[in-house]
């Protein structure tokens, strides 16, 4: 019965066109049917084998480990923010203090300017204070070796005077004269 199917599929075919094309067939089966029950004979073996649920099982294992990933992922994430946020404070504090720092050592600039003028205004009018003092020594000096040449020059002129102008006999009436005075 098979062959003549085959036979008159055959001669149907002739008589439209022409070519002699055979369908092979075996156990009364095309070759469609043939695939079908090859596909379905391999998909009950995978079912029978537990194929599929492995697969959803290794999918599912798949799926937690890409979970659990994505879970530690943010985990990093919010560390990695909470350490940027952290260092972002660390900078402006240290943004400040160099600020700050800078501030306190202008002042200090400032504050040493300030002591060294006022030490050299010091310095400045002590030694204009030790000039004026030397100098006031000095005409102190001058004046007195002035007065004390006077002097001399004076005691020699009076002496020179003395001796031209008094001889022994007014001595000797001066002094009595003064002898007189001290008795009375």
């Amino acid at each position: 019965m098979a062959n003549a199917e085959a036979t008159t599929a055959v001669v149907e075919h002739e008589a439209a066109g022409g070519e002699h094309h055979v369908e092979p067939s075996a156990l009364g089966l095309g070759p469609g049917a043939w695939v079908a029950l090859a596909m379905f004979i391999f998909l009950a073996i995978l079912v029978v084998k537990k194929v599929p649920g492995a697969i959803v099982g290794g999918l599912d294992k798949q799926i937690g480990a890409i979970r659990k990933q994505l879970d530690e992922a943010k985990v990093l994430r919010a560390e990695a923010e909470k350490l940027r946020a952290e260092y972002a404070a660390k900078i402006a504090n240290a943004e400040k203090d160099a600020a700050a720092m800078v501030e306190h050592a202008k002042s200090e600039a400032a504050a040493i300017v300030a002591k060294a003028e006022a030490d050299a205004a010091a310095v400045i009018s002590r030694r204009e204070k030790m000039a004026s003092d030397k100098i006031a020594a000095a005409e102190r000096a001058a004046v007195d070796d002035l007065r004390a040449k006077a002097a001399e020059a004076a005691t020699a002129a009076a002496r020179d005077l003395i001796a031209k102008n008094h001889s022994a006999g007014a001595d000797k009436a001066l002094v009595d004269g003064a002898i007189a005075g001290l008795v009375n």
